[in-house]
Formats: structure tokens, sequence, C-alpha cells
């Protein structure tokens, strides 16, 4: 696929690059071009590395104008290609959560840990060898950090949640907000008339319900015009689209809690949620048909299905403790 086909532009500088994980559509990183200078917000897996830096060519910019990678959080599909890209950024940094720094200089528990959830083989082709990203290479984001890309401001502020080891990037100018994965998933094929449909997700294995709600809560006190959305893009009814998240939060745990101690209960939490789609989508008049829904779904209801049994047994083990 020709790099014009993988761009869309955005108003003040930034553009969303579909780093093709999976399907098109389904994940992106954004380029943020300023003064001459450029930053990265997320970088998909090492497949998607050549495929960024002909994103920059395309947008007028050279490797060694980038100053910086800011990766939300170290999840694979949001982080895997992030040291193979920084070989050729020599001048950028990746801006990491002082939770996720450890694991991208050594990623063995990354891959253990996706290796659980995948399988050796789907990570194998999904994510490849992990390159590591050196200590030197790395700018830790703590909690109210500010920085500049050519006098551009940003502020990074932690967002738990779907992740310990998540921050959002406030872009003061533009007034938007990089968001990972803590103002959900919204992708464009389930565009109505009624607008950006979103579902929050719950992937293993740090899901908090309670700090979900509270960073859904806090990034609109920023009263941000536009969130960008790792998966997938910018959405912009974001009044709404809050409250349709929170309210998803809340049925989520609920169909985990009406499984919980029951036989089979990943798959009773499965035939749930897409049942809860299936209404949601219903109502929000897409008018896709069941096999349109499970191409663009199955996998998140997989995982979120898994974070939602991990969510339950963490609970339980609490309550035992």
């Amino acid at each position: 696929m020709a790099v014009a086909e993988l761009l869309t532009d955005f108003p003040d500088g930034i553009s969303a690059v579909d780093v093709l994980y999976v399907r098109p559509g389904l994940a992106a990183s954004h380029l943020i071009k300023h003064g001459g200078r450029g930053a990265f917000v997320d970088t998909g897996t090492n497949s998607s590395v050549p495929n960024l830096l002909e994103a920059l060519s395309a947008r007028g910019l050279a490797p060694e104008e980038i100053d910086y990678v800011f990766l939300t959080h170290v999840h694979l599909d949001h982080a895997g290609g992030a040291g193979l890209l920084l070989q050729s950024l020599p001048n950028a940094r990746a801006v990491v959560h002082p939770r996720g720094a450890r694991h991208l200089a050594d990623p063995s528990k990354l891959i253990a840990g996706s290796i659980e959830v995948y399988g050796e083989e789907a990570f194998r082709k999904l994510y490849g060898d992990l390159v590591p990203i050196p200590a030197d290479r790395m700018l830790i984001a703590e909690e109210g950090m500010r920085l500049e890309l050519a006098g551009r401001k940003f502020e990074l502020v932690h967002t738990p949640g779907h992740a310990l080891h998540h921050y959002a990037l406030i872009d003061h100018a533009a007034r938007v907000i990089f968001t990972g994965d803590n103002f959900g998933i919204s992708y464009r094929e389930f565009d109505t008339r009624r607008g950006e449909f979103i579902f929050p997700t719950t992937t293993p294995v740090q899901f908090d319900p309670k700090a979900m709600h509270a960073t859904i809560d806090r990034l609109l006190t920023y009263q941000p015009q536009a969130m960008y959305l790792t998966h997938y893009s910018r959405v912009n009814d974001l009044a709404r689209l809050a409250r349709d998240l929170h309210a998803a939060v809340d049925a989520f745990v609920e169909i985990a809690r009406r499984h919980h101690g029951k036989p089979g209960r990943g798959l009773l939490i499965r035939r749930d949620l897409m049942a809860w789609f299936d209404s949601a989508l219903d109502l929000h008049e897409y008018k896709g048909d069941t096999e349109r829904r499970h191409e663009f779904l199955e996998n998140d209801i997989e995982l979120n299905s898994q974070g939602l049994e991990v969510w339950l047994d963490r609970n339980e083990a609490a309550d035992r403790g």
C-alpha cells in the first residue's frame, strides 16, 4: 500500500499514519509536525517502521528532525516498533511512563506476557523480535511533565484504567489530547449519521473500571476540542462519547460479574459482549450484518473478555486477602 493511502491529515500539523496492525484502520501512529521539527505518538510494531519513515518524508521531515517518540503505554500494538524506529531517528528520545521504561529496556516480560495472551506463533507473526531501547534514549514521563516541540507545549498526565503504565499527551496549542487507549476505541467503519461509535478496551492485565471512569472525566477537564485515539484517530463529539464510554464500562463490568464463578465463564462473557455490541450498534444505526461486525470486533471481544476475567480474579484474590 502506498504511503499516501496510509496518511490522513488533520489541523495543526497532525497526521494519522495507519500502521496496518492486523488490518487497515485498526491502529494509528500520529505524526506531529511543528516548526520544522516532529514527533510520533505511538509506533505500532516493527512492521510499521518502514511506513512511518516514508510518512516522514511525505510530510517533509528528515529522520534527524524528530525529537520525540511519545509512547502512551507499552502494549506492543502501541510501542512494539519503538526500539527499531529509534535506530533510524538519531535525535529522538522515547517518552515512556515510569512504570513502562524497564519493560522497553528489557522486553522479556513484555514478550512473555504477550505470548500468554496471543500464543507464540501469533506473537512472532504480529511483533517479531523486539529491539530494546537504551536508557539514554528514554525520557521518563513523570506526572505533569511539560515538553516543547519547537515551542509548542505539551503536558503529560498519568491516566490509569486501561494500564498502570499509561499517560496521555495534552497538546495545549491544538486543544487536543492523544489518549492511547484510555478514551476507548472508535473504528471509523462504525461511523453513522449519529456520529462516532465508541467502546472501552479492557484488555489484560490491568483494567480498573474505577480508574478508567476517573481518567475519562479528567481528560474532559482540559476542555479539548478533539481526542486522537490509537484505535482509530480523531473523534470530536466528546461529551456524548464520554457518556457512552462510562455506560459501556459499567455494562462490561456487569457482564463480567454476572458470570463470576460460573463454569465456562470466558465463553459466557464473550457471548454477552457480542450481544452488547449488537444492541449498541443497532441503536447507533449501523447497518453491517453479523459477519461484518465479527470481522471488526472478534479480536476486541476476545481480548476484552480475557481482561475482564483477569479483573474478576484480581478482585476475588483481594477479597480473600
